[in-house]
């Protein structure tokens, strides 16, 4: 029995494109002149813009598994719009300050590391599935740098002064941790993938 073809423009890759297409907004948010930083207004809507992103993420992914409509394109771009929007959200962080450049200078080395190792294994017909650490880390990374984008401290009636900017540094480094723990798990799971695939071609 034949089944039609998926087509691109579906939901779930429209909310991936909208996601892509929301990168240079931040950027705009975050760019001002030398010696200078972005306002209040500049950086809550930099926070609005990344977590609202983060978010269509989770959504995107819900709905093509409710509907049927995975597609090998749709795979590789989710993925891809995740680290471009992580991507240029943390080194616009680094000139402004408002995070340590060796902080994430390891978290994008790590990001490359594994996207390499995803494209061995792909090449070698191995999954490396998302692993509860990968999915820990990325909660960590994404809230760290929607408060970073916030950066200005809140006074709330109930929690009093709040400092965003130092709850994200916290939150950054922890991360990190999540970040290389995960990273040697891949690492072991590729391992481990690869001497199965061994003894079963002995």
């Amino acid at each position: 029995m034949s089944t039609e073809p998926i087509p691109f423009w579906n939901i779930p890759n429209i909310l991936t494109l909208l996601r892509i297409a929301a990168i240079p907004f931040v950027v705009m948010m975050l760019i001002c002149p030398p010696g200078t930083e972005p306002t209040r207004k500049e950086g809550i809507i930099a926070c609005v813009i990344f977590v609202v992103a983060m978010l269509t993420d989770i959504l995107d992914g819900y709905l093509a598994r409710k509907w049927n409509l995975l597609t090998p394109l749709g795979a590789y771009l989710d993925p891809l719009a995740d680290k471009l929007m992580v991507t240029v959200a943390l080194i616009m962080l680094v000139p402004l300050g408002w995070a340590p450049a060796w902080l994430v200078a390891l978290l994008l080395c790590r990001e490359i590391a594994i996207t390499g190792l995803r494209g061995i294994a792909s090449q070698q017909n191995l999954v490396l599935a998302a692993s509860p650490l990968g999915k820990t880390k990325t909660a960590y990374q994404s809230t760290a740098i929607g408060m970073l984008l916030w950066h200005y401290p809140v006074d709330w009636p109930v929690f009093g002064h709040i400092d965003i900017h130092s709850c994200g540094i916290v939150l950054l480094y922890v991360s990190v941790f999540f970040s290389m723990i995960s990273g040697i798990e891949y690492g072991m799971l590729y391992y481990k993938a690869t001497q199965a695939n061994r003894s079963e071609a002995a």
